[in-house]
């Protein structure tokens, strides 16, 4: 099975364009504006987002944990130590693709789901790109519509690999199952056997390679989105015909971890860790930031690095329980994220399963170090834009905020709120402004100042203690701000 790619498929038969730093005659502070680059020297744009990444499962946060690729990226680039997502999958992928909170589009984009997730015509990342001049390509999970009807070939990625739907299963490559569980495609084209017996992980690692070894004239736009590190977790190493399974002689140890590489680490992190779901975590984060390597290397190996901007990201908090049985060879996991510091997890509105790591990265343009003010994906549509010169349709109104003051000169960003908003058996709300967050979880809609918990993420980052009735005018005021999101919403359609 031939896992590259057809470089005739699109014109790019050029050496890639060597690109100059951009930023330098712009931006001089927050308002000013920022000089477009020429089309002879625009940036290509690597955007990589991972699955149910937690904060506390990333290197740069915590050292307990083997992600040197990971731990390089963030160290010679800009890192964001309150960096948000949405709560869940589809409605982070909403956000980043479109810099709209999808509480404007309501229905599927609010949580995740198989139908589309935005109209037909709705501008995204990738149609933006196109429109400037750039190849697109979408390498790995789509789910913001799973039938090719409406497929990333719909909304501005020349081509497409990976998968329609949502999570797969490793090795077989198939969403759940029901009608979307055939998923795996090139181009909108399902594929006949999925492609079966090579982890997810690496089919699409050796597909985001071979797209930047092609030879373009004009730069790229590449959004790689790993199905890694959501489950089911299965990393089989050589064993690729057996599941990963405990062994029945020491149920404290997976059956041939001694010769699974992803189970080993040369500082010996992951044997360290006891606990054999933990360790089992751990090596498919091992794996992935190999896999992130591989992709870093092929840039620095192609001569693009220095002239490629790297956007990274988890889409959510950790999942930390995980009943099993969803996916072929699923296992059942308990507690087996890294500990973090923040309160709940994937679908919470609390800072668990909202704050994700996430960074920049362009050698010799932005300036390395930490950033601490609060960012979010849905700054990312806004950010490009605005690098790039390009002006959307004054119709359309983003929620994000170009970040590139706050990149180049660290110039603090316009005040704002930033919204979220998710709904199952519990709706859940909140917003944060400055230091300060609005949390509501209930039944009911918060429509009175009274019927939110008020922390201070400065001196309370565990979100422990409730403000709300010591500070009644702060309160009212982030309520304020709270109704005006919510008056753009179109939440109950879901």
């Amino acid at each position: 099975m031939s896992l590259g790619r057809d470089p005739g498929d699109r014109a790019r038969f050029a050496a890639p364009v060597l690109l100059a730093p951009l930023l330098a005659a712009g931006c001089a502070g927050a308002g000013s504006p920022v000089e477009p680059p020429s089309p002879a020297t625009r940036p290509n744009v690597l955007v990589i987002l991972t699955d149910d990444q937690g904060w506390a499962d990333f290197g740069p946060h915590n050292p307990a944990v083997h992600t040197p690729n990971m731990d390089a990226l963030a160290a010679g680039g800009v890192l964001f130590t309150a960096h948000y997502s949405m709560p869940q999958c589809t409605p982070t992928r909403v956000a980043l693709m479109t810099g709209r909170y999808p509480g404007r589009f309501g229905g599927a984009a609010m949580q995740a789901s198989n139908a589309p997730a935005f109209p037909l015509g709705t501008p995204t990342l990738a149609s933006m790109l196109a429109a400037e001049g750039y190849d697109t390509h979408l390498c790995g999970k789509w789910h913001l519509g799973s039938s090719a009807e409406h497929g990333p070939g719909q909304f501005g990625f020349e081509s497409s690999y990976g998968s329609l739907a949502g999570a797969v299963g490793m090795y077989d490559h198939r969403y759940r199952e029901g009608t979307f569980a055939n998923t795996w495609h090139r181009d909108g084209e399902l594929l006949e056997g999925h492609e079966n017996g090579v982890h997810a992980t690496d089919l699409l690692t050796s597909d985001a390679v071979a797209f930047l070894e092609e030879e373009r004239e004009r730069p790229f736009f590449l959004y790689l989105a790993y199905q890694s590190v959501h489950t089911p977790l299965d990393e089989r190493g050589p064993f690729v015909d057996r599941p990963t399974q405990l062994d029945p002689e020491d149920p404290t140890r997976w059956l041939g971890e001694d010769e699974i590489p992803w189970f080993h680490d040369p500082g010996g992190k992951i044997q360290a860790e006891p606990d054999p779901e933990r360790r089992l975590f751990l090596a498919a984060l091992h794996h992935l930031d190999w896999s992130l390597g591989q992709v870093l290397d092929a840039l620095d190996r192609t001569g693009q690095r220095e002239d490629t901007l790297v956007l990274f990201s988890s889409d959510n908090g950790p999942q930390v329980n995980w009943g099993g049985k969803a996916y072929p060879d699923d296992l059942k996991l308990t507690d087996f994220n890294q500990p973090s510091p923040w309160r709940g997890k994937k679908v919470d509105v609390w800072e668990g399963g909202i704050r994700v790591p996430g960074l920049a990265s362009w050698p010799g343009t932005l300036t390395p170090g930490e950033v601490t003010e609060p960012v979010h994906v849905v700054d990312w549509f806004p950010t490009l834009a605005a690098l790039l010169g390009h002006e959307p349709d004054p119709t359309l109104a983003l929620d994000g905020t170009s970040l590139l003051p706050l990149l180049q000169d660290r110039a603090p960003l316009p005040q704002r709120s930033l919204y979220w908003t998710w709904s199952s058996r519990t709706n859940r709300w909140a917003l944060r402004r400055g230091r300060w967050k609005l949390v509501h979880y209930g039944q009911d809609v918060p429509d009175e100042p009274a019927d939110w918990a008020l922390y201070d993420l400065e001196q309370d980052p565990g979100e422990e203690q409730d403000l709300a009735a010591t500070r009644p005018g702060l309160l009212a005021e982030l309520h304020a701000s709270f109704l005006e999101q919510r008056a753009l919403d179109r939440r109950e359609e879901g």
